[in-house]
């Protein structure tokens, strides 16, 4: 059952966020949904956005600007929160890059993270239905897209279920965890100390892996040359290679002067909603 905490109109249709119990986190969880005009009268298709670090259900309807390109291609946007919270772990909130607000979009496998920080089912399997079976959105026509490790997340749920998205995007993501400080320092914490346990979690490795493309109509990715953590931290020239080796259709825009933050999104969020409205509409 959904408890819907606020409601505003935006660009005729309406943003809205949610809080509802978990399943599969064992606690309750809030995001947001901006409904175009269109739901007012049919099902729509629906785009899930996946935040970064630090990042809150709130952070992309309020810092985006995607409403009105929602509105205008009447699709659905969706974003969860970025981990379970109050979930009482020692040191859960510690570090800005572990823990809350830090869930990495995996399924922990490591003692005390396993009981509650399971984003990968939660957003593959829960919220999806959640959104589907109470609001009036077509579960055949989902897409996903995400910045930084929001965009890992996208781009590992769609890699590994290209059955349930149509589409995906990402902004600056953190295309090969499994090679950086962020990837290396969650992944030991959540899923243990064995690197073939990671691998299932990077979009580069999952993409080399895959026996075909798993996207024909391209993948598209946004860079800001001017993002601090470009080089250290997300590795885009490896999912790259990655996507040219293994024949995956790839669209990498990469942008003198912009950085890591949300007026880099706000820059490029029409293109991402054009690319999703293509296999969606």
């Amino acid at each position: 059952m959904l408890e819907s905490i606020e409601t505003h109109l935006a660009h005729g249709g309406t943003q809205s966020i949610y809080r509802h119990e978990s399943k599969t986190i064992g606690l309750p969880m809030r995001f947001s949904v901006y409904l175009p005009p269109h739901a007012q009268h049919a099902r729509v298709p629906a785009l899930f956005y996946l935040a970064g670090l630090t990042a809150t259900e709130e952070t992309f309807p309020i810092k985006a600007g995607a409403q009105r390109f929602a509105a205008k291609h009447g699709i659905a946007l969706v974003s969860p929160d970025t981990s379970p919270r109050g979930a009482n772990i020692a040191g859960e909130t510690d570090d800005w890059d572990f823990g809350a607000g830090a869930g990495f979009y995996v399924d922990a496998t490591r003692e005390p993270w396993s009981r509650h920080y399971r984003m990968y089912s939660y957003v593959r399997d829960e919220l999806r239905e959640t959104v589907i079976s109470q609001l009036p959105i077509d579960g055949a026509r989902l897409g996903i897209f995400g910045h930084s490790m929001g965009g890992h997340g996208a781009l590992v749920l769609a890699l590994r279920n290209p059955d349930i998205y149509r589409s995906v995007s990402a902004f600056a993501p953190i295309a090969a965890p499994t090679r950086c400080p962020w990837g290396k320092k969650a992944f030991t914490g959540y899923l243990g100390d064995d690197p073939k346990a990671w691998t299932q979690y990077d979009a580069s490795e999952l993409v080399k892996g895959a026996q075909q493309p798993r996207f024909p109509a391209g993948i598209l990715v946004d860079q800001g040359l001017a993002d601090k953590f470009r080089i250290e931290q997300l590795h885009p020239d490896v999912f790259e290679r990655a996507c040219l080796e293994a024949g995956q259709p790839l669209t990498m825009r990469r942008h003198e002067g912009y950085d890591h933050g949300y007026y880099f999104i706000e820059t490029f969020i029409e293109d991402h909603i054009a690319h999703h409205a293509r296999a969606l509409i």
